[in-house]
């Protein structure tokens, strides 16, 4: 509808512009050259074009308030206006809240309104008390082979089993035998319930995944560390060696140190070096003493011979 009356309008503009130019080239002719019959006719023609010019003119009018009372009245759908009105050179202004007075904070945190629970009816939740299982003959065995493990063996490290199939368990068996290092396989969930009411709680965080003992009567670290050089699958995590938690470079260093023979030997060497000397400052002054005496009597005996010689 709007383009209809945008197109009206444009034809009655062009209509209107048109008979003035007429109009106006009409008026320009020269008197002269117009006869009298030509002359009433142009009048007839020039009022007639008059009429025509208002005529136009009022129907240009009345078109312009049709478009604008139905561009007023009629919905848009569809339209967009040719000129849109936009707005440059403002910015929103972003309004702060102030921050409350801590005072007022105070009293808010003060007053402020503090339900009551509500009052649980009994067997809504369930009771508090702890159901304590039972542990199976089978786990109390494994218990007790694990303490008489812990008495009888002075080495118990701990490795960690890296997907390693059953031939090379076997191998890492047969060179860890040949040094006297036994094998052996306990479930995580019995190590932890054993080591946690034992002294050697510690070593309960190594025990997380495929886990690995080795045991031996006597603590033959070289040997062990040796034997696993060949096996990459196993990984040391830590030992207790004579009653000593060590970690997996505690285990290295630690068998680095000499053998008890060695030190014993050379505990025994410095002691008797350390007592032969004691004994040679102990029988020093009294020999020097002897020395000085049996020198003095020598010199007292030279001197007494001439005198009795001279005396006879």
């Amino acid at each position: 509808m709007q383009h209809w009356f945008y197109s009206t309008m444009t034809l009655q503009q062009d209509s209107i512009k048109t008979t003035v130019h007429v109009c106006s080239l009409t008026a320009r002719l020269p008197a002269q050259t117009q006869s009298p019959a030509v002359s009433s006719g142009g009048r007839r023609s020039s009022e007639c074009i008059i009429r025509a010019v208002v005529t136009s003119g009022i129907t240009f009018f009345l078109s312009m308030m049709a478009a604008t009372l139905c561009g007023k009245l009629l919905p848009k759908q569809g339209w967009l206006p040719v000129t849109q009105s936009v707005r440059h050179g403002s910015k929103a202004v972003t309004r702060h809240r102030k921050p409350i007075h801590i005072l007022k904070q105070k009293l808010l945190a003060v007053t402020k309104y503090v339900p009551p629970t509500p009052v649980v009816p009994k067997g809504a939740y369930p009771s508090e008390r702890q159901e304590v299982k039972e542990e199976s003959g089978f786990v109390l065995l494994l218990k007790r082979e694990l303490k008489k493990l812990f008495q009888d063996y002075k080495m118990v490290a701990v490795a960690q089993n890296c997907n390693s199939n059953a031939e090379d368990m076997r191998i890492l068996k047969h060179r860890l035998h040949r040094h006297g290092i036994a094998v052996k396989f306990f479930p995580n969930q019995v190590m932890c319930s054993f080591l946690s009411d034992s002294v050697y709680s510690n070593m309960a965080p190594l025990f997380i995944g495929p886990t690995v003992l080795f045991v031996s009567k006597e603590p033959k670290v070289k040997e062990m560390l040796t034997s696993l050089r060949s096996s990459p699958q196993m990984t040391l995590l830590g030992a207790c060696i004579d009653n000593t938690l060590l970690s997996a470079q505690g285990v290295v260093s630690y068998s680095k140190l000499p053998s008890v023979s060695v030190v014993q030997g050379e505990l025994v060497s410095g002691l008797a070096m350390m007592t032969a000397h004691t004994a040679s400052m102990l029988q020093r002054h009294p020999a020097h003493l002897s020395a000085l005496l049996q020198q003095y009597v020598k010199q007292q005996s030279s001197e007494e011979a001439p005198k009795a010689e001279e005396a006879t």
